[in-house]
């Protein structure tokens, strides 16, 4: 199937004034013919202090915010320079791991104290994302290069767990990303390190805090967690290189306590990337999985695959680029089997685009 489609059109606006103080606003727009829209993907508000005499400096967020855990979504209106497609890791936070947040950090410049490295930690609490693990649960793992607007839903799988009588008969068609069912307070902590000019590592751990007994029309909420540790170097011959793992869990429960859904997974990946004069060779290799823990009828999750993509942009001139890209996604999800495919299923895709940043 061969299709022309506005992969992302992305809107950033920023404001700084002298006291530290700024604003951001991203907006995205999509013509793919599946769900064509325009929105707001990131809103907030930052600050950041001027270094002390001993290096450590304040910083805070506060809106609509990704939690800051990639290495890979860089670039304007959190888009890749590596790549057109998300790794798996990217391509979920993009669907359904954003939310109304603050965050305040504590960060230490070496350059102070004649150090090269440079440390940070970071405690961040936030509302607005109860459903977050449904679309992992439901789908599985993916390779996307979309982020949920901030005002849309996202169709389910017709899984037959959701057909009357199933135990997810009460669940909505569609499931809302960003929505705040139990007014209870998730958490994230991180921390980083940077060795400048080098590379620099970032670790942390994500936990909504849902309570699993509400459910508000049709939309459960799920308690989802999970620990990541990320690293990225400069490798010898100006090798760029990237690296990902994310492990955790998610439930979701009836209204009566029951458990419907408990998954745990994780997903890893490897990004090296070499760019010389006006050309950048990038290549990616992933590994994920989800383990489907509970004993629901019609409802299995599990999931095991790898992923492989290379990727290959040209640059015409500042801010304008041609690019193409292969991926391969080598996966097992029994749940398919239910919507008339196959259970292991090998997907290609070839990808041109032209993009443009200016």
């Amino acid at each position: 199937e061969t299709q022309v489609s506005l992969a992302q059109g992305g809107l950033s606006y920023q404001a700084t004034w002298d006291n530290g103080i700024g604003a951001h606003v991203v907006a995205n727009a999509y013509w793919d013919g599946v769900k064509d829209n325009l929105g707001i993907t990131e809103a907030y508000i930052s600050y950041k202090s001027l270094p002390w005499d001993n290096g450590f400096r304040i910083t805070a967020k506060t809106g609509i915010i990704y939690p800051r855990i990639s290495l890979e979504n860089i670039a304007t209106a959190w888009s890749s320079p590596y790549t057109l497609s998300y790794s798996s890791i990217n391509s979920w936070f993009a669907e359904e791991v954003r939310h109304i947040g603050a965050n305040i950090g504590l960060q230490h410049l070496g350059k102070f104290s004649q150090s090269e490295h440079d440390f940070g930690f970071n405690v961040e609490t936030f509302i607005n994302n109860d459903t977050t693990g449904a679309m992992l649960a439901w789908h599985g793992w993916t390779l996307s290069s979309r982020q949920t607007l901030w005002q849309e839903q996202i169709p389910l799988s017709a899984i037959p767990a959701r057909n009357d009588g199933g135990m997810l008969a009460g669940q909505a068609a569609q499931s809302d990303p960003f929505i705040e069912l139990d007014n209870r307070l998730g958490y994230h902590l991180r921390g980083n390190w940077q060795w400048r000019g080098r590379g620099k590592v970032n670790a942390g751990y994500y936990n909504n805090n849902a309570d699993t007994r509400v459910v508000k029309q049709g939309q459960y909420a799920w308690l989802t967690r999970f620990a990541y540790v990320g690293t990225k170097w400069r490798l010898p011959n100006g090798i760029d290189f990237i690296g990902q793992y994310l492990q955790g869990d998610t439930m979701m429960r009836s209204p009566y306590g029951m458990v419907v859904v408990d998954n745990d997974y994780h997903s890893a990946y490897l990004l090296f990337s070499k760019r010389w004069q006006a050309h950048r060779l990038t290549v990616r290799l992933e590994d994920f999985a989800v383990i489907d823990n509970d004993n629901t009828i019609d409802d299995n999750n599990s999931e095991n695959g790898q992923a492989y993509s290379v990727s290959y942009a040209y640059q015409l001139r500042k801010g304008w680029f041609l690019q193409g890209e292969y991926n391969l996604i080598d996966s097992e999800r029994p749940a398919r089997v239910a919507q008339g495919d196959s259970a292991e299923l090998l997907e290609q895709q070839w990808q041109l685009a032209s993009r443009y940043y200016f």
